[in-house]
């Protein structure tokens, strides 16, 4: 039973977060899109919120001290790290391609679909993200 409360509350963490996101759009632009709920990038960063609070839940369920902690705290930390930097330089990169896409559009006949840009998070997105995760954890401790 304890293994499903530690899915259940690690998968509601990942909800909040993107929630978090469609309101944060909503509060800038004034205008709902629910399509943010799907998407990755943006303030919370939901990757950071679901892997401390999977690692936290599983700290109280197995120990601070424990192999499985110290597993899940080390995927955390890559999780974090990769959402940070490898997929914001990718964020990066699509903003630079659309921009070259949308200058060759006007002077050559050109059908390619713009790509995503939101694939990353900024360190202050990880963290706000990491920072849900942990209170979460706590509060279904």
């Amino acid at each position: 039973m304890e293994t499903i409360k530690i899915l259940a509350v690690t998968m509601l963490s990942g909800t909040i977060a993107q929630l978090i996101k469609v309101f944060t759009y909503y509060l800038q632009y004034k205008s709902i899109n629910l399509k943010r709920f799907f998407e990755t990038g943006g303030m919370p960063s939901s990757h950071a919120a679901t892997s401390t609070t999977l690692t936290f839940q599983l700290g109280f369920w197995s120990g601070f001290n424990s192999p499985i902690f110290t597993i899940a705290a080390f995927f955390s930390f890559v999780i974090m790290y990769d959402a940070a930097g490898l997929r914001r330089a990718a964020g990066k990169q699509a903003a630079v391609i659309n921009k070259i896409i949308d200058e060759f559009k006007q002077t050559h006949h050109l059908n390619e679909e713009r790509l995503m840009e939101f694939l990353g998070h900024t360190p202050l997105e990880v963290f706000l993200g990491a920072l849900l995760g942990i209170v979460i954890a706590f509060l279904f401790k």
